[in-house]
């Protein structure tokens, strides 16, 4: 998939409140270090795992699955296997009807179900990551030595 810098940019611009489903208390999963710097990065990132359902992560509550969460969310975020996408956008499109997007972690995908939300008027982005974009689009990964592709007059 190919998303233009402009569309991710305005994305990750307008999210305020991301459920990110299938987070790990693991402080080595990817699922975990994402959430962990979108919320130091003043997201407000409910996590979501029915695994860990009513622990505490991050200081805030883990709900077992959407429809549990208590409040809107502008985008959800999935870092679980490929067939769990469409019970989760079903889930998602649902409990929310003004979603504004969904959100497949790296090595995520599922065209029939981002069709679907799509057709919904929701944003989809497959296979690719909100932190890494966060940081290649806001100047972060610069400052690591990589060629972000991005032209600034930054130092």
């Amino acid at each position: 998939m190919t998303y233009s810098d402009d569309f991710l940019r305005k994305i990750l611009r307008r999210t305020k409140r991301i459920a990110a489903v299938g987070v790990s208390a693991n402080p080595v999963r990817p699922s975990y270090y994402v959430v962990r710097y979108l919320r130091i990065k003043g997201f407000d990132v409910t996590a979501v795992n029915p695994g860990l359902a009513g622990q505490e992560l991050f200081g805030s509550t883990v709900y077992p699955d959407l429809t549990s969460v208590p409040h809107d969310v502008d985008m959800v975020e999935i870092f679980r296997r490929s067939e769990a996408v469409p019970g989760i956008v079903d889930e998602a499109l649902d409990r929310w009807p003004n979603l504004k997007t969904i959100w497949m972690q790296i090595g995520v995908e599922h065209q029939a179900a981002a069709d679907k939300a799509q057709e919904r008027g929701v944003d989809v982005i497959q296979n690719r990551c909100p932190k890494i974009e966060y940081q290649r689009l806001f100047g972060e990964l610069r400052m690591g030595g990589f060629n972000t592709g991005i032209l600034s007059s930054r130092l």
